[in-house]
């Protein structure tokens, strides 16, 4: 069977296999095994056992569950559910709060600021939504915050964890595409900031246009109160210092990292005196949950993509689209319209593990000169570029509808009469900023590239 032929089942086959709700991870897998039938049939596939295409299948496999980078994921994902179960994140809302709340539609920007710093922490995002969805939500409606405001706010500022350090989506993609994740790192802290500062306008913007929206506190803060607020920062500083400053700073890399914050984040909760065994028993047991999830989805998806690989694929689809004869900014474009499709779809570890090895030799073709309407981009600095567009994009996915992951991290903490409607609804000008920020992205990939 041709490789054309070969895609289109594989494309029809997925959309199959998930309409009847079979998981990710063994849809990939399964569609791997059909491939290489497909390709060499049952006699030479089943004949070549350990020495032909599965054996190339079960290396490229084991390469990725051995992967050291990917030793800092369960990590980090331990350091976040540690932070959730414990009062740091409550105590650094309320000191926020008592810092920045007298403004009009302040508590929206604490939650932010909140946001921001949890992601500096963590990387986490549905932890990060839940923790807001815990701590901020009830706040906002107690101040008769506008429901959409308060709840689009959360999803969407939740979701820079997916951009800014340490981000898991930045080092899945960087494991994937073989490139700098600290360098990743760095390019992506401008785009985040970006978008942080989008969505702290747009609060600021319409609650100044309709102050109905965003009542001002009734309680009255004093200079004691915001000196006694201090120490509520301390802590998550102190663990956003470790884990990012030793990244930095040169003291160790990404793994250790998340070794050196999950350790702090440990004593942190100790002196607060609330380690106990149910903290750390239920802290393991979902990083173990969330890590199997995990690697069944990137072991079903890197068998697909390497199964793709064998029969061609990559290649037929970079001739296909550099036939075309597009400008390259068009089809950077095209790959971005993509990104967003397969993100109302699929997980973004799907995504990254089965497009990355389609787009990325495509990337390669493209001439560096003509990406950017300045065309100023470093060539060795394209793949870095490349996944800073992934990941906003990414965060596009999550507050886009039917899949929309921050809408059900939010649900299941929101109160009752928050609907999924309402929680959809409230994503619509949060969407817009992160479009636009994309937009913006690539058509200056320089600002990537400021910090590099």
């Amino acid at each position: 069977m041709d490789t054309g032929t070969i895609s289109l089942v594989i494309l029809a086959g997925m959309c199959a296999l998930l309409a009847i709700g079979m998981p990710l991870g063994l849809a990939s897998g399964a569609l791997a095994v059909a491939t290489l039938l497909m390709k060499f049939g049952p006699d030479l596939l089943f004949r070549s056992w350990g020495t032909g295409p599965f054996n190339i299948l079960s290396q490229g496999m084991y390469g990725l569950a051995t992967d050291y980078v990917l030793l800092s994921v369960p990590l980090f994902l331990l350091m976040a559910t540690l932070l959730e179960r414990s009062g740091i994140a409550r105590e650094m809302y309320n000191s926020l709060s008592i810092l920045l709340g007298r403004v009009r539609g302040g508590v929206g920007v604490v939650t932010i600021v909140m946001a921001v710093i949890l992601a500096s922490m963590s990387g986490i995002i549905g932890g990060e939504i839940v923790m807001l969805g815990l701590v901020a939500l009830p706040q906002m409606l107690r101040l008769g915050y506008d429901r959409n405001i308060a709840v689009g706010t959360i999803c969407a500022s939740g979701s820079l964890a997916a951009l800014i350090p340490p981000s898991i989506v930045l080092i899945i993609y960087g494991s994937v595409a073989e490139t700098s994740i600290k360098g990743l790192f760095t390019a992506a802290i401008i785009p985040g900031l970006m978008l942080a500062l989008g969505f702290m306008l747009y609060v600021l913007v319409r609650v100044w246009l309709n102050p109905a929206l965003a009542p001002l506190p009734v309680e009255e803060v004093t200079w004691k109160d915001k000196l006694r607020a201090l120490p509520g920062l301390l802590r998550p500083a102190i663990v956003g210092t470790v884990v990012l400053g030793s990244i930095y700073g040169g003291i160790t890399g990404i793994t250790e990292a998340a070794a050196m914050g999950t350790a702090v984040a440990l004593l942190m909760i100790l002196i607060r005196g609330e380690l106990t065994f149910a903290v750390v028993w239920e802290a393991l047991n979902r990083t173990l949950l969330s890590t199997g999830s995990i690697l069944w989805v990137s072991l079903g998806a890197t068998a697909l993509a390497g199964a793709y690989a064998i029969v061609g694929g990559p290649n037929y689809i970079a001739n296909l689209i550099v036939g075309l004869e597009l400008p390259p900014m068009l089809i950077i474009v095209m790959m971005m319209l993509i990104f967003l499709f397969l993100g109302t779809l699929l997980d973004w570890i799907g995504i990254v593990l089965l497009a990355m090895p389609v787009f990325l030799p495509i990337l390669a073709r493209l001439p560096v000169d003509e990406l950017g309407l300045l065309g100023g981009l470093d060539p060795k600095n394209v793949a870095i570029w490349f996944g800073i567009l992934f990941c906003v994009n990414m965060q596009v996915s999550f507050l886009s509808p039917p899949f929309a992951p921050a809408a059900f991290y939010l649900k299941s903490v929101a109160p009752p009469e928050i609907t999924l409607a309402q929680i959809f609804y409230s994503f619509l000008p949060f969407m817009a900023i992160q479009t636009a920020v994309l937009f913006i992205l690539v058509m200056f990939p320089e600002i990537t590239q400021i910090l590099l």
